[in-house]
């Protein structure tokens, strides 16, 4: 090991940053969100410190380095564009045992600066010793997806109750425990979810209760599953996936991101294919009741966001009607995944300046539609589930009055390696739809926009038409 990870208590001390640049200003940054009083000397500012002299936040002494300029420092950073001053500064430092780092020389460093993955009070830092500071700044990124901002205000809620738990549990082991299951129980999780006021509650009756198991009752997390690429998946949803119990997932999750659930999470495939319900609504509100009141955490995947044609709303207002808890967590609806991998933005300001989604499930072979409010000027229909009434619902728009050359398009398996996009005119995609083997599940898009398709379109995994 290179270096020694620590970290250093900067609230107001004096440190000294030598070189104007822009560099330098990231640098500066740094120190002053650790609190310290910052010096900076050079000749000339980039803008950045300029701003921050001229609002008072730093020294700046406009000129070149001097010896005299390390009296007082704790910590000195040399960040100019001269290798030769940026070595005097690190050997007068060293001289007196002033941490000193030079940017981009790891050898004439006595620290480096870290990328960091800030939740304050948690704070995680990342090194290579200086040796690939872009690969640091990789693995930050992949870590940010994994640790929430909310658990800055958890550590801090903990920090605030070390003491009464301490005091609670005389036994070092009974506190681990009491803390361990703070950490992976509903006491976080109601943070997690913004209640604060409700976890802090929630721990101070764990608390004087005695329990090191606070609050153990279920849970379920509603999760749009967005239309199949598992790179559109959130962040918050990434993590309800890795800890929930037991899932609930629908046809139209993909399987890649059915991969991404716990690995010992019992699956249950609740449907629903167009004319084959495995579970009724009914029967699945009630299992995710029944599910949640044993204590289980739940996660209900659905394909794309939960309250878009998904039900959601019933769900969570029967859990609400039992008094179970719920989080929802929001996906990309097919309407705006599907289009955007299909080149199609569904308002532009020369086409379209409003949009409108509509579901195409057949009843009795109609469409229930309001077809009026679709065929009205500049604007774009989106329509959910339209495969198998694709003949029906062109028939009737044009019918309605919209123009048989208007452009529409189909969009089969979106944002997946087997997307294709079909594109005619109204009239016209019926028939090119019916001469391809096409499968659920698909979006429908009807209007002008579609046309910018020919020149924007980005994504093409397989065969388009």
């Amino acid at each position: 090991m290179t270096f020694l990870p620590i970290f250093i208590q900067l609230q107001d001390r004096r440190c000294l940053v030598v070189g104007g640049g822009a560099v330098a200003a990231r640098k500066v940054g740094r120190l002053l969100r650790a609190g310290a009083r910052v010096t900076v000397v050079a000749p000339t500012l980039c803008r950045e410190l300029s701003e921050r002299r001229d609002l008072g936040e730093i020294e700046h002494k406009a000129r070149a380095f001097a010896r005299q300029d390390l009296d007082g420092a704790w910590l000195c950073i040399a960040a100019t564009d001269d290798g030769t001053e940026n070595g005097a500064v690190s050997a007068l430092a060293q001289e007196r045992h002033i941490p000193v780092n030079v940017v981009d020389d790891p050898e004439r460093c006595t620290f480096i600066m870290p990328s960091v993955v800030d939740r304050s009070p948690v704070q995680i830092a990342i090194s290579t010793g200086g040796a690939s500071p872009v690969l640091a700044r990789l693995l930050r990124a992949r870590l940010e997806t994994l640790v929430p901002a909310a658990y800055g205000r958890l550590a801090a809620l903990m920090g605030a109750f070390r003491e009464r738990v301490k005091q609670r549990f005389r036994d070092v082991g009974a506190r681990r425990r009491f803390w361990e299951a703070v950490l992976h129980g509903p006491v976080a999780e109601m943070l997690f979810a913004g209640r604060d006021e409700a976890a802090l509650a929630a721990l101070a009756k764990a608390l004087d209760e005695g329990s090191e198991a606070p609050l153990s009752v279920g849970e379920v997390y509603l999760v749009g599953a967005g239309p199949g690429d598992p790179d559109l998946l959130t962040f918050r949803a990434l993590r309800l996936m890795q800890q929930a119990d037991i899932v609930l997932y629908d046809r139209l999750v993909a399987p890649a991101i059915l991969d991404l659930v716990r690995k010992d999470a019992e699956r249950v495939h609740v449907g629903k294919a167009r004319d084959e319900h495995r579970l009724a609504q009914k029967a699945i509100n009630d299992l995710l009741v029944d599910l949640a009141l044993e204590g289980k955490r739940v996660l209900r995947l659905k394909g794309g966001d939960p309250f878009i044609f998904g039900r959601g709303g019933e769900e969570i207002d029967t859990l609400s009607a039992h008094g179970i808890p719920f989080q929802v967590v929001p996906g990309i609806t097919a309407a705006s995944g599907c289009a955007a991998y299909a080149g199609i933005p569904l308002t532009h300001r020369d086409f379209a300046h409003s949009c409108v989604f509509v579901t195409g499930h057949l009843q009795d072979g109609s469409m229930d539609l309001n077809w009026d409010v679709l065929v009205q000027p500049r604007q774009t229909v989106a329509v959910y589930m339209g495969l198998s009434g694709l003949p029906v619902l062109c028939r009737e728009l044009i019918t309605r009055g919209m123009p048989p050359t208007t452009p529409a398009a189909l969009i089969e398996q979106g944002t997946t390696a087997r997307q294709r996009v079909f594109t005619a005119t109204l009239e016209g995609l019926p028939q090119i739809v019916a001469e391809q083997d096409v499968h659920a599940p698909t979006l429908v898009i009807v209007g002008e926009v579609v046309r910018l398709r020919e020149k924007l379109a980005w994504f093409a995994p397989g065969d388009s038409r």
